[in-house]
């Protein structure tokens, strides 16, 4: 066998680990290919030339099925012997088996022993790809044991690695609920690896001693090693190091289950902090409790409580004498006319429908039972304190956050261009709302994300003002419907630096994926939260902290340069860690639509909140939710916390072939350009410099560096792309060519740009298709210009320019007016009796703008006052907001929009402002 050299190569570095799925299938089905066409060769130039590339192959292959079970170590000592003594047709047919075997995941299912080369064997390879593709995916089997992969830490030698392979491996049982094999791997380094690169490890092993270093250039790892010293590493105890490796695996698969193995003294080894192991095992241990203890934790994954209750309900004979004929499916049965119902559907899903709470279900409002179950499998899947279920979308889930908090008259800082759902919110709480500007985009049409100098000037505004008090939440949206991700956990410390108190509500809608992904984790709102909780909790932050403060004593208070050019630290002995999420789970995880979860990290939750709380919820939710969307939510989180890693890590894989094709492909550059990282995140918010994750020599390595030091990151998986240049708005682009020439859906669009969003659904096939179609469109593009006239040219030109040249500057949040304010110093209105008092028709008056009426107002010196929620689509963001000032950019902005749908404008008659003798009324009355 040859030996595994350090050659350069992505595998060796593993710096393009972020595609290393892909890199890993398309290598194999390479190397199947070079073998094959060796094996018909007889030209021995080019036999010697693909041989040197089996060769690099192979070895490339190696280093990275080190990490997995399946093929096995001791299967690659038969590839290399094949190799070696150059028995090429043989080994072409066992490379065949083993990519049947990957491809079909039939080693998942039964052993794959790839020294057997009978026709037998590869007849049942075959049987087994063709059964995979009846099925559609090997996962819809649920009869199917599901297969998971052991991860062992230790020295061990090969004969060794052999022994405790088999002796797990003969611990199976036919009615075991689970089956798993082993990969084993002899350094800390190389554990790390491992759970980065292979998802099906679910449960850790860590055995005795260990070293620290890997045999390979593990760059991959430099942002998670950094702070660790190798000397220091190799002087610690074998406790200590075990420990170390078992914080570090939770850090980046938090889902993983782990075990300790160790010789020393047990019982001082389990009075240490040892919180992510689920149990500690003495030497001695024999495999049967190791094996039955692993099953167990699996199973405690697994389980679904609300979605087995159903099932089990939906197959109990009983008599239906409440409200909802179609439950049970009796109304659709014994129907004429409705039974294509059950067609469509199946009778599962008319089974399970009921109106009752009894016969082992549950009740949403006040679970006792497996919802209660299944939403603390939720909480601990997202790293919540609680987690709750919404069976009427996030918007709903925002406004029961917002009403459980939030008394009227308390101030909420809140970024302007948020979902309605938190505009609405504020009316219905009655907030006096202060909104925060984000940083524009003005050459695409859209807005990033709130700067946190924006936010720490509006704080010391209110705390110089007297009204710091007053102030309760801080609401932004995390990430961005564009995909601008914050640095959520400096946010929030800086921020509690001046006010200790603050609660934060994320809008984490379209983030509820990024929890299970390690790169994306620590940007998600409940990761930030227990951190910095720990933190606090800390002797070391206390000496930071107390450094800190002398430091900062020594500086004027008063000087705003004070507070807002440095990084601020919160008082441990002050501060309160008040955090929820909220997420449309069926947004970017497995759930029915309008699914949604509430999380909460509140240190006051108990005290101050749960009531309140309590009462919200059951001002917002029905009474007979749907418990279709309430099962799908369980399963949704099981699949989350079983496979969410590989899932996500494949979405971020797809997403980066295809800004891969988009940034090197001539003719898609022509039309399409996709904005990277220094597009929609300007440089003085990108501290690292990283101006796009994509590099074509050294390929996806710069994406950890940028999200571990910058404000503010852009999410790859969402794909804007700017259309300008092919004179196309972004609106009809959606309509005219993606949806109705070639059926491709899309969410969003700006005046000349589109975005494509990837998902734990997305396939490689998807990634190709949308690509063709892009190259067809510039195809047509292409055609269209060589086949136009100079007047058509003239106008597809002038097309061209409006959409990249003649782009209106956003506008900012005017003010609101003085009869809604209490405070002339701070910002903040009452938007709740501004809403209300255009329900009055003589308060309110319509004013045109596209004749010059509304102008001519304005400039006679009338402060004139949106009575409505003024929203275009696209961009989707509130231009105007009852009781706010109309200023002259935002007529502007409003004019140069070539949209046909705007929200709270009627063209015929104009805008609906407030009639001056209404805003005469002092605030209040």
């Amino acid at each position: 066998m040859q030996e595994s050299t350090q050659t350069e190569t992505p595998y060796t570095a593993l710096g393009f680990y972020h595609k290393i799925s892909q890199l890993r299938a398309d290598t194999w089905n390479a190397l199947k290919r070079d073998l094959g066409i060796l094996v018909r060769l007889d030209d021995e130039s080019r036999t010697k030339n693909l041989i040197k590339a089996i060769d690099v192959k192979l070895t490339r292959l190696e280093i990275v099925e080190d990490y997995h079970a399946f093929p096995s170590k001791e299967d690659f000592r038969h590839l290399w012997t094949l190799f070696d003594r150059e028995e090429y047709v043989l080994l072409e047919k066992v490379v065949k088996r083993l990519v049947r075997a990957l491809i079909s995941e039939s080693y998942r299912r039964r052993h794959v022993d790839l020294s057997e080369t009978d026709a037998d064997a590869e007849d049942l390879e075959a049987l087994d790809a063709l059964a995979q593709l009846r099925r559609g995916h090997p996962a819809s089997n649920s009869s199917a044991q599901p297969y998971f992969e052991l991860l062992i830490v230790d020295n061990l030698s090969t004969q060794e690695e052999e022994v405790v392979r088999e002796a797990f491996r003969n611990m199976r049982r036919p009615e075991d609920r689970f089956v798993y094999d082993v990969v084993t791997v002899r350094s800390f380094e190389d554990a790390l690896i491992a759970v980065l690169v292979n998802p099906n490890i679910q449960a850790c092993l860590i055995r005795y001693e260990f070293p620290y270093k890997s045999k390979y250039n593990l760059s991959a790892l430099r942002n998670y090693l950094e702070g660790l010293s190798e000397k220091e590493l190799e002087t610690q105890t074998e406790a200590e190091r075990s420990i170390l490796l078992s914080s570090m695996i939770h850090e980046l698969r938090p889902e993983i289950d782990q075990f300790l193995v160790t010789s020393g003294d047990v019982e001082a080894t389990a009075s240490q902090d040892i919180r992510y192991f689920n149990r500690i095992f003495y030497r001695e241990t024999d495999y049967i409790e190791q094996h039955h203890t692993i099953l167990r934790a699996i199973d405690s994954r697994y389980r679904t409580p609300f979605f087995d209750a159903l099932r089990e309900y939906s197959k109990k004979p009983t008599g239906v004498f409440h409200a909802m004929p179609i439950s049970r499916g009796k109304s659709v049965t014994r129907s004429h006319w409705a039974g294509q119902m059950i067609d469509f559907y199946g009778i599962n899903i008319f089974l399970a429908e009921t109106s009752a709470t009894s016969g082992g279900l549950d009740s949403l409002l006040q679970p006792y039972g497996p919802i209660k179950k299944a939403q603390e499998y939720a909480a601990r899947a997202f790293g919540a304190r609680q987690s709750f279920f919404v069976t009427n979308g996030t918007s709903t889930a925002n406004k029961i956050v917002v009403q459980a908090l939030v008394k009227p008259r308390d101030i909420v800082l809140v970024d302007r261009d948020c979902h309605k759902s938190h505009h609405y919110g504020m009316v219905l709480a009655g907030a006096h709302v202060s909104y925060l500007d984000s940083y524009p985009l003005n050459d695409y049409s859209m807005y990033g994300a709130v700067p946190l100098h924006e936010i720490k000037k509006t704080l010391l505004a209110y705390q110089r003002a007297g009204q710091l008090d007053r102030v309760k939440m801080l609401l932004l949206t995390n990430c961005t419907f564009d995909g601008v991700v914050y640095n959520v956990r400096r946010v929030m410390e800086e921020c509690l630096a001046i006010k200790p108190d603050l609660v934060f509500l994320w809008d984490e809608a379209w983030f509820a994926f990024a929890t299970f992904n390690p790169t994306y984790r620590p940007r998600t709102a409940m990761h930030a939260a227990r951190t910095l909780r720990d933190r606090y909790r800390s002797e070391a932050y206390r000496a930071e902290y107390a450094a800190w403060k002398a430091e900062f004593d020594r500086l004027d208070p008063d000087d705003d340069a004070t507070w807002l050019d440095r990084r601020l630290l919160p008082d441990p002995d002050e501060v309160r860690i008040r955090t929820y999420a909220t997420h449309s789970t069926h947004k970017t995880l497995t759930s029915l639509r309008q699914g949604s979860m509430i999380h909460v990290w509140d240190q006051d939750f108990r005290q101050k909140v749960e009531a309140p709380f309590h009462e919200a919820y059951m001002t917002h939710t029905s009474t007979s939710p749907n418990y279709q969307i309430v099962a799908s939510l369980d399963v949704g989180r099981m699949q989350a916390e079983m496979e969410g890693f590989e899932l996500v890590h494949a979405q971020v894989e797809t997403a980066l072939s295809l800004r891969e094709q988009l940034y090197t492909q001539p003719l898609l550059q022509k039309y399409f350009r996709v904005l990277k990282n220094s597009d929609m995140v300007p440089a003085a918010y990108r501290e690292s410099g990283v101006e796009s994750y994509y590099d074509p020599v050294t390929g996806w390595n710069q994406m950890e560096e940028a999200w571990a030091r910058d404000e503010f990151v852009v999410d790859p998986t969402r794909v804007t792309i700017a259309i300008g240049a092919t004179g196309v708005d972004g609106d009809t682009f959606k309509n005219d060519y993606l949806m109705n020439k070639y059926g491709i859906q899309i969410n969003k669009t700006s005046r000349n740009t589109v975005l494509f969003m990837t998902n734990i659904g997305t396939s490689r096939g998807a990634i190709a298709y949308l690509l063709d179609v892009l190259m067809k469109l510039a195809k047509e593009f292409d055609s269209r210009w060589e086949d136009s006239s100079r007047p058509e040219r003239k106008i597809i030109e002038h097309r061209v320019h409006s959409l990249t040249q003649e782009l209106p500057p956003l506008p900012d949040f005017s003010r609101f007016h003085d009869a809604f304010r209490q405070c002339t110093e701070t910002p903040e209105g009452d938007i709740r009796r501004a809403y209300f008092l255009a329900y009055d028709e003589e308060n309110t008056e319509y004013l045109r703008f596209d004749n010059g009426e509304l102008q001519a107002e304005m400039r006679g010196g009338r402060d004139v006052v949106s009575a409505s929620f003024v929203i275009p689509y696209p961009p989707g963001f509130p231009v105007l907001v009852p009781g706010q000032v109309i200023s002259e950019g935002i007529l502007a902005f409003l004019q140069a929009l070539d949209v046909t749908e705007i929200h709270g404008y009627r063209p015929e008659l104009g805008l609906l402002v407030f009639a001056e003798s209404a805003l005469a009324v002092p605030p209040g009355d």
